[in-house]
């Protein structure tokens, strides 16, 4: 991408609102060139830097570096909103995520909620590119916010070639071990656990050890075309750690007071051949196991739209096919009562059963005392907030990368039927296209 000509736009436009008096939230915007965002991202040294697409072949995708304004809260993030609603025309998109348990320990650096309004964002939907410069005006000086942004203009770097992913020499370590992995699976199986918490969703850290790490933006470009029908995310708030991910789950799409989610639940591997495929995905529908674990799944989603909404509609259930496995989907579209927000949605539906278990508190009690990794946002929340509609996604199938480390995480739901040594493999299976990425596959 030539940034200069686009950069230029931007600071003529800056410069033009010295003599004004601008009020609320306001977007500047330029038509840009740009080849590849993850180029783009991988060249800027400023942060925080933010990645997001959802996982439609025709969604735009966000390439986003700076801050304007970040919240610790939900509530801090929806008393924005309402300010900017009663002050401004336009209304900005907010990006970031939260934990999986805001109330255990988490990873540093990152907390238990994150959400930031970017101060320069590049867009991409189809052929059409824009780079925006965001300002807000109603809550800080006018010279301090032009100052900021003119400092993050300068501060822009043009793109540079990604480099070609190499095989590493790499450690690996699971936590828990494999023999951890088989007790915990007995201890949640057992008749009388099974009765006070029919599906816990037990996960495995896999933290991968190099002296040579690669960026995590060439890692997710790479990543990015094995994960077509995936949403795409990165953030990355220090020099040395970020988070990404190609999850395939929704925890929910707004467009004003529609919704709709979904219950993704039920795994499998793919076979060899399309016929394989086909037989796996005819066993897995009937399979009990893993019809309960999808059960599980849809039931609470139900039970927790159901205060929220007016009418809500499941449909029936089908295979979702991915690179590495198949799982079991059903689409829920619920019509959402008059204000009801995001925050009050973020409030009630995470974690999902697909990622915690049924019933819920019971489940997150029994993760909280027999993991011993942290999960941090790992089958937290990630993606795009804002007044008139927003897009999360189930922050799975994800990687924290790290100076010297890469971590890899993986859950699998453990029901009734439940077998260690089937359970792990499917972990095995749901990294297992970024493990080929890193030569391990």
């Amino acid at each position: 991408m030539d940034s200069a000509a686009p950069v230029a736009m931007l600071k003529r436009r800056l410069d033009a609102l010295e003599s004004e008096q601008p009020q609320g939230f306001i977007r500047l915007s330029t038509p840009c060139q740009v080849d590849h965002l993850m180029g783009w991202m991988d060249g800027q040294r400023a942060l925080p830097r933010l990645y997001w697409k959802a996982r439609e072949a025709d969604a735009p995708e966000y390439a986003m570096v700076g801050v304007v304004k970040a919240f610790d809260s939900l509530a801090a993030l929806h008393q924005d909103q309402d300010a900017l609603a009663a002050c401004s025309s336009e209304q900005p998109d907010y990006f970031g995520g939260m934990a999986f348990d805001p109330d255990a320990e988490g990873w540093t650096g990152f907390g238990a909620c994150h959400f930031l309004l970017p101060r320069l964002a590049l867009k991409r939907d189809g052929q059409n590119s824009v780079l925006s410069l965001n300002l807000r005006f109603d809550d800080r000086p006018r010279e301090q916010e032009l100052a900021d942004a003119r400092a993050a203009l300068e501060a822009l770097n043009p793109p540079r070639p990604l480099p070609p992913m190499k095989p590493l020499s790499l450690m690996r370590e699971d936590t828990p071990s494999r023999d951890e992995w088989v007790a915990q699976v007995h201890r949640v199986t057992q008749p009388e656990q099974l009765r006070r918490t029919p599906k816990v969703v037990l996960s495995r850290e896999t933290c991968l050890h190099s002296a040579e790490m690669p960026s995590p933006w060439a890692l997710l470009s790479h990543w990015q075309a094995r994960a077509a029908d995936c949403f795409q995310f990165g953030i990355q708030l220090t020099p040395y750690e970020a988070f990404i991910g190609c999850p395939p789950e929704r925890l929910y799409q707004r467009e004003g007071t529609h919704l709709v989610s979904e219950a993704l639940a039920g795994t499998t591997p793919r076979g060899r051949t399309a016929q394989q495929d086909g037989e796996r995905a005819a066993a897995l529908l009937s399979d009990a196991k893993n019809g309960l674990e999808n059960q599980c799944v849809y039931q609470q989603l139900l039970s927790q739209l159901e205060p929220l909404s007016c009418r809500i509609d499941m449909g029936e259930a089908h295979i979702v096919t991915l690179r590495s496995v198949l799982h079991i989907r059903r689409l829920i579209h619920a019509k959402l009562h008059p204000g009801v927000s995001d925050q009050a949605l973020l409030d009630t539906l995470p974690p999902t059963p697909a990622v915690g278990g049924v019933p819920r508190q019971a489940a997150l009690a029994f993760i909280r005392q027999h993991e011993r990794q942290r999960r941090g946002w790992y089958a937290g929340v990630f993606g795009r907030i804002s007044h008139a509609s927003s897009d999360l996604a189930v922050a799975i199938r994800c990687a924290q990368v790290g100076k010297d480390t890469i971590r890899l995480y993986a859950g699998a739901g453990i029901v009734k039927g439940s077998e260690p040594d089937a359970e792990w493999r499917e972990l095995d299976s749901k990294i297992a296209d970024i493990m080929a990425l890193l030569g391990m596959g």
